[in-house]
């Protein structure tokens, strides 16, 4: 079968965001007297439900009251920083070799993820963008991902997901669609690789593979 329709993932595959991302998580962990992580731990125990990952490294459980500030401080940090932010390397070379339609899907709140789209010159590349619409984030993608392709009017089946989290591998499966997973964003390369789905190591190469799929 012939897959015509590719959706990116936004942090951690399209946009170069890990840095930042580990810096703004240990602002919420220091709010609560929890301990830093680097990025290799981050990558090593990275998962979503977020919730999940931040009990895990806080060692005792986080009700959603408290995910909630949480998710506030790391989201607050998180913006402070977004202005040195870049695509990846060869994200814009990724994206044209593409050759059916394509579409962005992020667990970044939507109001913000529009304008950011075109400040990092890619207004017009995609068919549909889709953020976050809640106002608390963290959850699994599969739901976001089967909105978003009911508004693209596309099924499962038409679709691969480039992406950087077995979240992302989770909700293609959902849909039935298929998975390419990066290795240079959100998750060690290990894990991903133990998935048994396909992973490259470039969004160039990602392409590629999505390509014969």
């Amino acid at each position: 079968m012939t897959r015509t329709h590719l959706v990116w993932d936004w942090n951690g595959t399209l946009l170069d965001d890990l840095s930042l991302v580990v810096s703004s998580t240990n602002e919420a962990f220091a709010a609560v007297g929890g301990r830093a992580v680097d990025a290799d731990e981050h990558r090593s125990r990275f998962r979503r439900p977020v919730a999940e990952f931040y009990a895990e490294i806080l060692e005792r459980a986080v009700d959603e009251e408290e995910f909630g500030r949480l998710d506030r401080i790391f989201h607050d940090a998180y913006r402070l920083g977004l202005t040195d932010m870049a695509l990846a390397a060869d994200a814009t070379a990724a994206l044209k070799q593409w050759p059916g339609t394509q579409s962005l899907l992020s667990m970044w709140f939507h109001s913000e993820l529009v304008p950011a789209v075109e400040t990092y010159g890619l207004a017009g590349v995609f068919t549909r963008v889709d953020g976050l619409r809640a106002e608390l984030g963290g959850h699994l993608k599969a739901g976001h991902l089967a909105e978003h392709l009911a508004g693209l009017g596309l099924t499962g089946e038409q679709v691969v997901l480039i992406g950087d989290s077995l979240d992302d591998a989770a909700a293609a499966d959902a849909v039935g669609g298929q998975i390419v997973l990066y290795t240079g964003g959100f998750t060690d390369p290990s894990r991903l690789r133990a998935s048994g789905r396909p992973v490259a190591d470039s969004l160039v190469e990602a392409v590629t593979i999505a390509r014969t799929l």
